[in-house]
């Protein structure tokens, strides 16, 4: 079989012709004697870059970092108040108004870190305080370490045996202030227990457990061999 070259083949529709904007080049006079000029050359391949680009992908927006609102600064003196009662592993969970009673308080604990033996949900602690300051000086109004205390004894439904570790929750609200919710973890032999709520009581000026229903404050007791939990 004979081959051909390129140049003896012939189109479908009879003379092959130019490509078009080669054919508008032409018209204006621009190619002259098969030469194209530099300029029209340059100005080819700027406009095939431009038009390749358009069919690309733009490219997206690096998304925005979700900021979060730095914490504010712990105070040094609410930081040393803290350390003097808890040791230098104290660590400064909330501080202001927390019981929206006017004064300042702030609340500590010795966090356990988490670690593979330590994989428990939550915030563990071993001890916790909420300090509150009267006439320029930190005091305890409310303790936690092997019992749930405050100055008045020990609180309404704290266990009658030692814990030594609680998970700690805690939330804020305008109208009650802070909310604290113990729930004993180490210690224990049940270990379904529910969380003890502890709650500033506007009515004895002094936080409070509460019963079940978390609605009631309950009493203090003494001591631990005769825990009362008369709703008040």
């Amino acid at each position: 079989m004979e081959k051909t070259s390129p140049s003896d083949c012939t189109c479908a529709n009879g003379a092959r012709t130019a490509p078009s904007f080669l054919r508008r080049i032409a018209d204006t006079g621009v190619v002259r004697t098969g030469k194209i000029p530099l300029q029209s050359v340059l100005l080819f391949f700027v406009l095939a870059i431009l038009l390749g680009g358009c069919g690309a992908d733009a490219p997206k927006p690096a998304a925005q970092a979700d900021t979060k609102p730095a914490a504010p600064a712990i105070p040094d003196e609410v930081q040393s108040a803290a350390q003097s009662l808890l040791g230098s592993e104290a660590q400064v969970l909330l501080f202001g108004d927390l019981a929206k009673n006017g004064k300042q308080e702030f609340l500590a604990a010795n966090v356990v870190p988490k670690t593979p033996t330590n994989n428990l949900p939550g915030t563990i602690i071993t001890r916790a305080v909420v300090v509150e300051k009267n006439d320029g000086k930190w005091g305890e109004v409310l303790r936690c370490d092997e019992h749930l205390k405050n100055e008045k004894g020990f609180l309404g439904m704290t266990p009658l045996t030692a814990i030594t570790g609680w998970r700690l929750q805690y939330e804020q609200s305008e109208g009650q202030g802070l909310e604290l919710y113990f729930t004993p973890i180490k210690g224990m032999a049940d270990s379904h227990v529910l969380p003890i709520g502890v709650r500033w009581n506007p009515a004895t000026k002094r936080y409070q457990s509460l019963d079940r229903s978390y609605e009631h404050f309950l009493l203090e007791s003494p001591t631990l061999e005769a825990p009362r939990s008369t709703v008040r």
